[in-house]
């Protein structure tokens, strides 16, 4: 299951920004350590989750941290969205399962 992500200003909103590529749950996040990654931990490959510019800083912190064999190009690309996220108010990161 590949997970979509995207930035929209508001959350019902405009879309601002998608990534190029999906994030691949099953090779990256299945398994993960929930305490110690508990933002990317609690994304579910058949649900929806959104950050605020508030948490997305944390949840780059856990990027950071993230063991090499569960990176990817997915990681570039939510470092990219975080970035346009955060450059105006009311704009929201969206991870959208299948």
């Amino acid at each position: 299951m590949v997970i979509s992500m995207r930035v929209n200003r508001e959350l019902q909103g405009e879309l601002v920004a998608r990534a190029g590529c999906g994030l691949p749950w099953e090779t990256t996040l299945a398994n993960l350590d929930r305490v110690a990654f508990p933002l990317l931990g609690a994304l579910d490959p058949v649900g929806d989750a959104v950050f605020n510019h508030r948490q997305i800083p944390a949840l780059l912190g856990e990027l950071d941290r993230l063991p090499a064999e569960r990176g990817g190009a997915w990681v570039a690309e939510v470092r990219a969205l975080c970035e346009v996220a955060l450059r105006r108010p009311h704009h929201y990161l969206l991870f959208l399962g299948d």
